[in-house]
């Protein structure tokens, strides 16, 4: 066996330079298959430490998934609020544990701004029921102050007291600016790996407050109220966006889900979230689906090429395959060691596919954190990665086995005669 290893070594080693290319390309289409299963696993894995602990999610009645993903995720398009009526029904129910009124609608150079109250510091938690942190300073107490995500702190280099100024609508779209109410950074939470880092939050009342004298979407004409004065009107939130809510009793969801979607003074919906969050994976499933087809046809590319780089090496190979039988060779060893050549190269690519995709998952990974919100690891799971390299290295076993087939039947005269 170390003969024939070092023998499948040393003819590979002859013929680096062309096998180079087919470990090349066998190394990018392992590296794109297992960089789909992780990305696909690290969206799976961030969407639900985004709520951990959360029972359910109120809101206005329309779609479950799109209140899930505007209210939690901060994606699409805006959701219709609830009346505040509402929330203090729902917050005084003995039933619950605690409720967390949320209200989006403006944002800050695209970043999305929450309005919300001291309950979200308390009680939201995310990935294994880990709490939100402050990474320095505190939570806003006074009206103008605010609270950033660590991605907000690192894109836009803001510290303890800078000011800034928030603006109506979402996106780097937004319509107009409150510049005239300015908020002081007052603390940012250290980073949690889910929409959390990218928003401003601020209290219910700062978001009552800055837009006194609007009306429609817009400032009415001619009409700014100083900071000094805006104490003085009635902040007492009208409608907020939707509620986190968390039971006492979790075996009573069911039964609160009915009641709230039977509310009879507003139109009212309750989302279990991981209901929510199936309904998500099914719509994506054809997106998977298709991004791990294109995975398999670029490494059934590598393994083509690797076939016909062998097979069309053979005819360069006869003398060494003739003087090889000429020693006592038999066709079961010429198959073995093509066959181990194979399964040496698919190993090689395999390792050097995990090794980049490791260190391209290093590189990107602030890139990827800030512009995607996923956590992609460097190094995946052993245990679930561990089968797709079986895989590979079995098709590539199963590939080699095609020339080593026809290496087999050449016959010794075939090696010796010249070719003219």
């Amino acid at each position: 066996m170390k003969a024939m290893l070092w023998l499948a070594l040393q003819s590979a080693w002859n013929r680096r330079h062309t096998l180079g290319l087919t470990l090349v390309a066998l190394s990018l289409s392992v590296a794109m298959l297992l960089g789909v299963e992780r990305a696909r696993d690290a969206a799976k894995q961030g969407f639900e430490q985004s709520i951990a602990g959360t029972d359910l999610i109120v809101g206005a009645r329309g779609s479950p998934l799109q209140l899930l993903l505007y209210s939690v995720f901060r994606l699409g398009e805006a959701s219709h609020d609830m009346s505040w009526n509402s929330f203090q029904r729902l917050r005084d129910d003995p039933a619950m544990a605690w409720v967390i009124p949320l209200t989006l609608g403006d944002s800050h150079q695209g970043f999305p701004v929450l309005g919300t109250n001291q309950d979200y510091f308390e009680h939201l938690h995310y990935g294994d029921q880990r709490p939100l942190v402050l990474a320095s300073g505190r939570r806003f107490e006074q009206l103008f102050e605010v609270v950033i995500g660590a991605e907000v702190a690192r894109q836009l280099g803001y510290k303890l007291g800078d000011k800034l100024a928030l603006s109506h609508g979402q996106g780097p779209e937004a319509l107009a600016s409150h510049e005239d109410l300015p908020f002081e950074v007052v603390g940012v939470l250290a980073r949690t790996g889910t929409p959390v880092d990218r928003t401003l939050h601020v209290s219910l009342q700062a978001l009552e407050a800055i837009h006194l004298g609007w009306q429609g979407g817009a400032p009415l004409p001619g009409l700014s109220i100083p900071a000094r004065f805006v104490q003085k009107f009635d902040l007492q939130p009208k409608r907020v966006t939707a509620a986190l809510v968390g039971l006492e009793n979790r075996a009573g969801v069911f039964r609160l889900q009915r009641a709230l979607h039977q509310y009879p003074d507003e139109a009212l919906q309750a989302v279990l979230p991981g209901v929510a969050l199936d309904q998500l994976w099914n719509m994506l499933g054809v997106v998977e689906q298709t991004l791990a087809g294109v995975s398999l046809l670029v490494l059934a590319m590598g393994l083509s090429t690797m076939v016909a780089i062998v097979w069309a090496g053979l005819g360069e190979r006869r003398r060494e395959l003739a003087i090889l039988r000429s020693v006592g060779a038999g066709r079961r060893h010429i198959v073995a060691l093509l066959a181990l050549e194979g399964l040496l190269l698919s190993l090689a690519g395999a390792l050097l596919g995990y090794l980049m995709l490791g260190l391209a998952a290093q590189a990107a990974a602030s890139w990827t954190q800030a512009e995607l919100g996923l956590t992609l690891p460097a190094w995946g799971s052993p245990a679930s990665e561990l089968k797709l390299l079986a895989g590979v290295l079995l098709a590539g076993l199963c590939a080699s086995l095609l020339p080593a087939w026809r290496a087999a039947r050449l016959t010794l005269s075939d090696g010796l005669m010249p070719r003219l």
